[in-house]
């Protein structure tokens, strides 16, 4: 069987850290271009991977050896140029958050509905190891009735990630359109509607720019969140944590709580309320520190989904669903109240 054909549309650290290297890593997948505005970054990725570099994403849209492409560009690039791959008649891989409105995240969709292709948004915790095992946990009742959650998402922000350090494009708003929410925060709505199996219906938020002298996007936020069933919790996202990045979970439950990413050893706690504890060592989250990049599975997951010709496990409705809880929380920030998402 040939092997799918794949370009990746924008080439700063997403790209070069976690797409490239696990495209390169399938045996399903050749990579055939890369593409991205620095004629210096996109020629130097297109010589490692020995691949056609390209500066105009239109003329790597009209190539017709593609198949597929990633598009991991600034926030505000992610509607436009998937649209056009998806009418291109390529299936696409977007970053998060896929869109910067929920119009924008529509549209995504209805050009996949409109070209038969495969539209997937990038939503990685779904598949680390022990948020899995605890949808299934939850899914069995093995906590009894949920009450709350807290999550958090926080580092010391994109300048020790991105290529273009402090004068990335995350700090601008006409860029990125939304900061630490969009970042980290959006993964995090992710995660809890994958892991509740609900939908938020209400949310309230504080969004402060108090971290980054440059910046005119968010760099911390906390928001309190409501599902439709009436579970209730908090959601932090930061690029003000100095020290260890946090990517913990916690949910609480009648019968158990469970510690998610929440102790440097065991990725999975649960903690009975009969006083037993069981803790799962399940293989560590993906990180921005050195060595932290393993597999996401995102990538193995798109691929798999065009070879089998089915539905991408985080197709743009998902993907859209997550955005709309950041949406509001933008809103309740600059209205005061606390927002219903229909």
């Amino acid at each position: 069987m040939s092997k799918v054909k794949i370009a990746v549309i924008g080439c700063g650290s997403i790209a070069q850290h976690r797409h490239l290297p696990e495209y390169a890593m399938n045996e399903e997948v050749e990579i055939v271009a890369v593409c991205d505005i620095v004629e210096e970054r996109v020629n130097k990725v297109a010589s490692e991977y020995g691949v056609r570099a390209y500066t105009n994403y239109e003329e790597l849209l009209a190539n017709p050896e593609v198949e597929a492409v990633s598009v991991c560009t600034p926030n505000y690039l992610h509607a436009p140029i998937s649209i056009a791959a998806l009418e291109a008649g390529k299936h696409v891989l977007c970053e998060k958050p896929m869109a910067t409105s929920s119009e924008e995240a529509m549209n995504m969709i209805e050009a996949a509905k409109k070209s038969n292709k495969k539209l997937m948004i990038g939503h990685n915790q779904r598949f680390v190891a022990s948020h899995q095992r605890a949808r299934k946990l939850i899914e069995a009742g093995e906590l009894g009735k949920i009450y709350s959650f807290r999550t958090a998402f926080g580092h010391g922000g994109p300048e020790g990630w991105s290529v273009d350090g402090k004068e990335s494009w995350f700090f601008k708003k006409n860029e990125a359109f939304i900061g630490a929410m969009g970042d980290l925060g959006v993964h995090k709505t992710d995660l809890l509607r994958y892991l509740l199996g609900e939908e938020f219906v209400e949310v309230g938020a504080f969004i402060e720019t108090s971290a980054k002298e440059n910046a005119d996007v968010d760099d911390t936020a906390v928001c309190i969140l409501r599902t439709e069933s009436g579970i209730i919790g908090t959601l932090a996202a930061s690029w003000s944590y100095v020290s260890k990045e946090d990517n913990s979970t916690i949910i609480y439950g009648e019968n158990a709580i469970l510690r998610l990413e929440d102790d440097p050893v065991h990725n999975l706690i649960i903690q009975y309320k009969n006083g037993e504890v069981v803790k799962c060592e399940l293989g560590g989250i993906q990180t921005n520190e050195d060595g932290g990049q393993t597999t996401s599975h995102v990538i193995s997951h798109f691929v798999q989904s065009i070879i089998s010709d089915t539905m991408p496990p985080v197709p743009g409705e998902e993907g859209m669903k997550s955005l709309q809880v950041i949406l509001a929380a933008l809103e309740s920030k600059e209205t005061n109240k606390i927002i219903t998402i229909n």
